[in-house]
């Protein structure tokens, strides 16, 4: 069976099971003006659209606050999204096996973006969410799971009118480059800015976050980006009082593996990932991986080690969650956005590594959210600093987030290994980086005017794409941050 023929099967299974679908989406209660009027368009998968959009329906029909009505005319709010699910392979009857085997239970692994939007287009909110580790009908697992979601979005304003449009700019070209972890919501907001104000283009290079400053000291861009609040002074201390820095959201880096046939994710300790990209750990059934994972029957199969070729945000939060936690990577390697790999194969940006993991069966690399989701690559649970194995996900980020309380006003900190029940320990802000003086008055104003957006309307998109919206108190501090650029 082919990888395309793999996937139509895999929603084949998920969606097209017989169902008696239910009469069209009617409304309930559109007399009570406390009631949002919602209404759910088909979403965009595969197959298996109508089931989900039913699905859905009848989860929001169970709450009050939320009447269900058959068309966008007569809705306050729409809601809408797409996604892929697909079989990942199957457990085995036997739990005693470990073996992954076509005769057992299916285990799905996926994700549906979902984004909520006023009549005029502007998302209110969005969210992605991933089928449960046990999940038997995906489409009411993912329907519940978004129904959980959505009243407490609306119950806390996330349905109130954004901000007005920003006043009419003279025609003004941005220029930007840097990181590839957060360029898939860069590219959604940079587009969306555009139409919402079409008199300022911004253009983004996703080159990595080395590459990207170096540009920027150099003169040729207007900002950069990076997932380092360290960049600058790695690459140039005299320079560090010139930059601002500015925290957009708040991502996760996750290991992927290519490990066909595993019936669930296997766990990783820092022990475990430190040793592999030492190349101390050559094999998938090494003792210290079985230890972690003993209801998985691993392979004796070489690991092929698969990095950033490129400097890059996305190694300096591994490399620092290694050095906070091994002593000995931090004395031989250390915290780097180009550390010096002891072992494995390079490969350039996010995009890169998931390419060369999916390539190379028994690899493993590291990247961000959602390009794990996109490639369909299986992503390991890691632990924490309170012993628990966490996978990557918008809650466990949430966790590591809340100790952003203690974030500096340069907005410099690290959120890896971060306390708390629950915490993702690979999570990390993304910066954008911009001179703290601008001599060209129009870029200025298109820049500091792009931030305030991307701090109001810009944050509810962000989730859809795997990507945390800030915490409101970096919000409330970053707004008045940017009055200092000058």
């Amino acid at each position: 069976m082919t990888s395309s023929q793999f996937r139509w099967h895999a929603f084949f299974l998920c969606f097209s099971c017989a169902v008696v679908y239910p009469s069209p989406l009617v409304a309930q209660d559109a007399k009570n003006p406390a009631v949002e009027r919602l209404y759910i368009e088909p979403f965009t998968t595969q197959t298996g659209s109508e089931k989900l959009q039913s699905d859905v329906a009848a989860e929001l029909r169970k709450i009050q606050s939320i009447v269900v009505v058959p068309n966008e005319s007569s809705a306050d709010v729409i809601l809408g999204g797409g996604g892929e699910i697909w079989v990942k392979g199957y457990r085995s009857l036997n739990p005693r096996s470990g073996r992954s085997t076509s005769n057992g239970t299916p285990v799905y692994d996926g994700f549906l973006s979902v984004e909520l939007r006023d009549k005029n287009g502007a998302a209110l909110w969005s969210y992605l969410v991933t089928p449960g580790a046990t999940a038997t009908d995906v489409s009411r697992d993912l329907a519940r799971r978004i129904a959980k979601h959505l009243p407490e979005a609306l119950g806390h304003g996330a349905a109130a009118t954004p901000q007005g449009p920003v006043p009419p700019q003279p025609a003004t070209v941005l220029k930007g480059a840097g990181a590839t972890f957060p360029n898939p919501v860069y590219a959604k907001w940079f587009a969306n800015y555009r139409r919402e104000n079409p008199g300022v283009e911004i253009n983004y290079s996703p080159v990595g976050s080395q590459e990207g400053v170096r540009q920027l000291l150099a003169g040729e861009l207007d900002f950069a980006a990076s997932d380092s609040p360290e960049v600058i002074r790695d690459l140039d201390p005299s320079e560090q009082e010139k930059y601002l820095l500015f925290p957009s959201v708040v991502g996760a880096v996750v290991p992927i593996v290519n490990l066909p046939g595993l019936p669930s994710d296997i766990s990783l300790t820092p022990e475990a990932l430190a040793g592999i990209y030492l190349g101390k750990i050559k094999k998938w059934d090494d003792p210290v991986l079985k230890r972690t994972n003993p209801g998985l029957r691993l392979p004796n199969l070489d690991i092929v080690v698969v990095h950033r070729g490129d400097g890059s945000g996305t190694s300096y939060a591994l490399t620092d969650y290694l050095s906070q936690t091994i002593p000995e990577w931090r004395t031989q390697v250390g915290v780097g956005l180009s550390p010096k790999w002891p072992t494995g194969r390079p490969a350039i940006g996010n995009e890169g590594v998931a390419e060369l993991v999916k390539e190379l069966g028994g690899s493993i690399g590291y990247v961000e959210f959602i390009y794990a989701l996109k490639n369909h690559l299986s992503f390991a649970k890691v632990r924490n600093q309170n012993g628990e194995f966490v996978a990557g996900s918008l809650e466990s980020m949430a966790v590591a987030a809340s100790q952003s309380i203690r974030i500096q006003d340069n907005f410099k900190v690290s959120i890896v290994n971060a306390p708390g029940i629950g915490a993702y320990p690979i999570a990390s802000f993304t910066w954008f980086i911009l001179p703290a003086h601008i001599a060209d008055t129009a870029k200025r104003n298109a820049l500091t005017s792009f931030l305030n957006w991307m701090l109001g309307p810009g944050q509810p998109q962000a989730a859809a794409l795997g990507y945390l919206a800030l915490p409101q108190d970096v919000v409330s501090k970053e707004k008045k941050a940017i009055s200092a650029l000058h």
